[in-house]
């Protein structure tokens, strides 16, 4: 294989970074990578920083403007969670943990301590110290008064995280902060919300767009970087109203279309379309029209934005683009870059591609797909493609460099990893002893004769000290006995799974979560013995040239000086080769991009996060890709779509929905005006009428459930496709439900909202639709709140009925893009203020009205609803014609159509509406068992009977049960009351025939069963029924006792 020339384009992406001195307007340009600790102390003083707002409305004047805003903006969000924190435990040093701060003690070069945060950590499940989070470190005697190290978890490898003590891997931001003495205790202190990682690159990303096409100009005075159009400036920045076609689409037109429209229906030929002038007509295509629309405007706008609401096929739509796109590209085309806010939607993009096009590279490895994406991922790919040698490459010497940095590392810190005391050798050549002292600790040991001791190490340095010599004490006391163990977050099964669904979730780094290099462990194993000698008498000391002439009771306190001002002299050295180790590191990096961007230019398609587009941009950028898909950009935060503005870009395509979730910010006042952080450029575009491309037809949600949008969306119409989704087993025909209670919210121990009540309604009605033949796959629990969400699993993984199945409960945050058979939506707050916090959002709001395709079920307090006016109008619309809104659940026999009322479904599983004749006991402070006393066909379905559940005493227990023969839906069985117990047998029985047909019904039988029934025939009045008619002459009468609970 032939030699290949260097990259040029990546070494000089490399080479140019900002370079403003500081003070000048544009000091945003010279910013480091990682915080420094002025940021994080706020040294200047500041009650306030000072950050810019951000423009919504009109065009921006110019480029600095428009780019540094955002800059100071992100950087604002990524660094206020740490200083807020330091700022917090500086005022209180002895705070413990709480929800917004994590603080670990005694924290050494190979030790942490959790004392403060009174709980076990359940490591594996835990978000606490994932690699990229930032951290601050302070001694522990000045808890952040002067001094203040910042550093980022560079790993936290389970084998270490899960020892006690534990221990992470740290990286110091600056060499120069590099600590090495393992004797200093440091406090190490980490904000709860953030993640730094998911900032950084696109930090570094948007100095690098200041500067591009600027270097050149950087000795003119006068500021030209207004004068530089960046890609899509136009549009981006002023705002230009119609979009112009790509400039390689101008240059050729004619596109084949006949891969994404059909052939077969097409009024004219599809290879050969001049699509700026003409397009088939719409009968050409199964597309409905806005499809149509929107592909046109994919594939002939320099800056295509598509608007898809919920279930209108936006993925579809882009596949087609994509597909079209890759169809009439040249051979020699660089490739087409694709990225997504989640590693989730990126893959299954990706998937869609795949079927054809399989010449696509994923970078970053965290991909959960093993069997499609995997195997293309660049590590991946790497393993099986041979690359040129790159003459004068950088990766070989970078490599070389490295080695030799390792050794003169390795001996720096020798003497910190030796089991005896410093030797006077080391301290001669440090030049902290002279050559005569140096000397005389050897003639001194020579001329002592002292007793063997084993004990003791060998050496002149432990015979000077004699008794003053004391072992130090590395063994670190388990900390945690006697804790409960920290609630782990169930969102994350493992530690690799982490996605940043809200920001960080941007884990694209391809290290494992343990390091790989050079292993040096520091551990010092003697001291001297603490005196009071103060430092002037040290010094004193230290002015004789024998050192034996020190007394034996000083030479404690004088080794310890030395060993201090020997450490210091080794860190000083240390850090001078860490900086140089991290120049080495920049080039090996570079080295190997070159060696990728080899790989990558063969590919058609590179998908990415656009963490990863930020962070892999030199590399993305050498490929020179023309064209660009940002899906999920209206949750994507503008700085972060801003990376694909790269030099060579052409044609930049956004597809979204601002009406769903937004960006999310770590510090909430970001979001909002005058900073507007939560506003994706999507959004601002749209909001600005810049030209874009509506979906209008859903194929997701039946009609009744679509309609719960209409406040949201005006245009949204349905599919034919939607009308033929069958209804939901149980429920005869109500497929939409809002069950409004009023029992009150709770907080949990983390201070997320809760409500036990609610939980215990939502496992009762799950229960009840998988005896109904409902798999439990095909139901989603969805909730605002963490707290909930983990209390629905947990009550969900408990239930005797449902052992040993997966339950798919998640937030509403973590559910966009996701749908399902049946959503159970658990609305939690309940409250005599008429807070409901989170429920006001509208775009979250839209989200969780828009997941289900064929039954939706929302339990909730709708009168603490009702002051939200988009809340209002969802319960309008449910409250209308066939009333979806009530406080009974309507459950249905689906043999006889007859409608059971429950008031509290955690009773719902005491109606198998399959197989009445099954029964199910519901004990609650007493017991509600509804069962069939007629002669009901028998099945193998039996189960366990239900968990018990206790709703509050004050609402009692109601049941209703209906008949579908009785005018206006009401049989013979009238509204029980539980303080009116009555039965209702079946036939023309009178009380004692009725008493025995219960005692002989087998199937009725249960010790629960037995027990309600002694305690309830003495009192009840037995009163004869005529039965309910049968909806068949084959068909036996279909009659139940309902006996409710008996109530003080």
């Amino acid at each position: 294989m032939s030699p290949v020339p260097a990259n040029e384009a990546l070494r000089s992406y490399w080479r140019n970074v900002p370079a403003v001195q500081s003070g000048s307007s544009e000091a945003w340009l010279s910013k480091p990578e990682v915080p420094t600790t002025s940021e994080i102390l706020n040294i200047a003083g500041d009650q306030f920083v000072d950050i810019p707002d951000n423009k919504i409305d009109g065009p921006w004047p110019s480029k600095e403007d428009y780019i540094g805003t955002h800059y100071e903006l992100l950087r604002e969000d990524a660094v206020a969670p740490l200083r807020d924190a330091v700022a917090e435990v500086k005022e209180n040093p002895r705070m413990k943990d709480n929800s917004d701060i994590c603080i670990y003690d005694n924290a050494t070069r190979v030790v942490i301590s959790l004392a403060r945060a009174g709980k076990r950590i359940s490591w594996q499940q835990s978000k606490r110290l994932i690699p990229g989070t930032l951290v601050a470190l302070t001694p522990a005697d000045d808890m952040f008064a002067e001094n203040c190290v910042i550093a980022t978890i560079a790993a936290r490898p389970l084998a270490g995280i899960e020892q006690n003590p534990p221990e992470v891997d740290i990286f110091f931001a600056n060499p120069e902060d590099t600590q090495i003495n393992p004797l200093r205790k440091w406090v190490m202190v980490e904000a709860r919300t953030g993640y730094y990682e998911a900032y950084r690159y696109n930090l570094l990303a948007l100095q690098r767009l200041m500067i591009e096409r600027y270097v050149s100009r950087i000795e003119i005075r006068v500021c030209a970087h207004s004068l530089v159009r960046f890609p899509l400036s136009e549009n981006l920045m002023k705002l230009t109203k119609v979009c112009d076609a790509p400039k390689y689409i101008k240059e050729n037109p004619y596109l084949d279309l006949s891969r994404v429209l059909d052939s077969g229906r097409a009024q004219v030929p599809l290879e050969n379309v001049h699509v700026l002038s003409e397009w088939p007509d719409i009968n050409s295509t199964t597309l409905d029209e806005s499809q149509v629309s929107a592909l046109r405007s994919m594939l002939t706008r320099e800056l295509a934005i598509v608007h898809g609401p919920p279930g209108t096929g936006k993925t579809f739509v882009s596949v087609l683009a994509l597909k079209a796109i890759l169809g009439n590209m040249s051979d020699e085309a660089p490739p087409v870059i694709v990225t997504a806010q989640t590693n989730h939607a990126l893959d299954q993009l990706l998937r869609h591609i795949a079927v054809f096009e399989p010449n696509f590279i994923r970078l970053g490895r965290r991909t959960m797909d093993q069997d499609v994406i995997k195997n293309r991922t660049l590590h991946e790919v790497r393993k099986t493609t041979s690359t040129p040698k790159i003459p004068g490459g950088l990766r070989g010497s970078a490599m070389r460099r490295l080695k030799d940095l390792t050794k003169s590392m390795t001996t720096i810190l020798t003497p910190l990893r030796q089991k005896e005391p410093l030797s006077p050798e080391l301290l001669r050549n440090l030049n902290i002893i002279s050559d005569a002292q140096c000397e005389s600790f050897r003639r001194g040991a020579e001329e002592w004769v002292r007793i063997v001791d084993g004990n003791r190490p060998p050496g002149p340095m432990a015979s000077w000290l004699g008794d003053s010599l004391l072992p130090v004490n590395n063994y670190h006391e388990p900390e945690d006995f006697g804790f409960e163990v920290e609630d782990a977050d169930l969102e994350f099964e493992r530690l690799g799974e982490l996605e940043a669904e809200a920001p960080g979730h941007a884990a694209d780094d391809e290290e494992s979560d343990a390091l790989k290099g050079t292993w040096f462990h520091l551990q010092v194993h003697y001291q001297g013995e603490q005196s009071p000698a103060a430092e002037m008498a040290i010094q004193r000391a230290l002015g004789m040239a024998d050192m034996w002439e020190i007394p034996d009771h000083m030479r404690g306190a004088v080794y310890n000086y030395l060993w201090k001002k020997a450490v210091s002299i080794l860190e000083t050295s240390f850090r001078a080769k860490a900086k140089d180790y991290m120049k080495a590191v920049g080039q090996l990096k570079l080295g190997k991009w070159e060696l990728d961007s080899m790989v990558l230019q063969n590919a058609k398609v590179v998908g990415m996060t656009i963490t990863g587009l930020s962070k892999y941009r030199g590399l993305v950028a050498s490929l020179k890709p023309r064209i660009v898909m940002v899906e999920e950009a209206a949750e994507t935060l503008e700085g972060l779509v801003m990376s694909a503005c790269m030099e060579s870009v052409e044609h930049l395509i956004i597809v979204g929905d601002h009406k769903q979730l937004r960006g999310h910010c770590s510090i909430q006042q970001l979001e909002v005006a005058p900073f507007n952080l939560g506003i994706s450029m999507f959004e601002r575009l749209i909001l600005n009428e810049v030209e874009y491309s509506e979906l209008t037809r859903q194929r997701r949600m039946i009609p009744e459930i679509r309609k719960l949008l209409n406040p949201i969306y005006k245009n949204l119409s349905d599919h034919p496709s939607v009308l033929n989704h069958p209804d939901v087993p149980g429920m005869g025909g109500i497929n939409s439900f809002f069950l409004t209670h009023q029992f009150p919210e709770l907080t949990d121990n983390n201070v997320s909202r809760c409500n036990k009540s609610e939980c215990d309604m939502i496992v009762g009605f799950f229960d009840y639709l998988v005896l109904n033949g409902v798999k439990p796959d095909d139901i989603t629990v969805l909730t605002f709140y963490t707290g909930q969400r983990k209390m629905i699993l947990r009550a969900l993984k408990g239930h005797a009925n449902l052992q040993g199945q997966f339950f798919k409960v998640a937030t509403v945050d973590s559910y966009q893009g996701e749908e399902n058979k049946i959503i159970l939506l658990s609305l939690v707050r309940s409250n005599s203020y008429n807070e409901i916090g989170f429920l006001s959002i509208e775009n979250r709001v839209c989200v969780a009205l828009s997941r289900a395709q064929q039954g939706f079920y929302l339990f909730g307090n709708s009168s603490n609803l009702r002051t939200n006016s988009l809340w209002r109008n969802v319960l309008d619309i449910m409250n209308k014609g066939s009333k979806r809104l009530g406080s009974k659940l309507p459950l249905t026999c689906k043999k006889h159509g007859n409608q059971i009322r429950v008031y509290d479904p955690t009773g719902a599983a005491v109606a198998d509406a399959e197989l009445c004749n099954q029964a199910k006991a519901w004990e609650v402070e007493s017991q509600m068992a509804l069962m069939d006393v007629n002669d009901h066909e028998q099945s193998d379905k039996t189960g366990p009977l239900p968990h018990s559940l206790k709703p509050p005493r004050s609402l009692g227990t109601h049941s209703e049960i209906l008949s579908p023969e009785a005018p206006n839906g009401l049989g013979p069985a009238a509204t029980l009351a539980s303080r009116e117990p009555r039965i209702f047998p079946g036939g023309d029985n009178d009380g004692g025939e009725a008493q025995d047909k219960w005692r002989t019904d087998s199937d009725a039988d249960t010790p629960a069963v037995r027990r309600v029934w002694r305690e309830i025939v003495s009192t009840a009045t037995l009163a004869p029924v005529k039965p309910l008619r049968a909806n068949s002459a084959k068909e036996a009468p279909c009659s139940h006792v309902l006996v409710p609970s008996l109530l003080d």
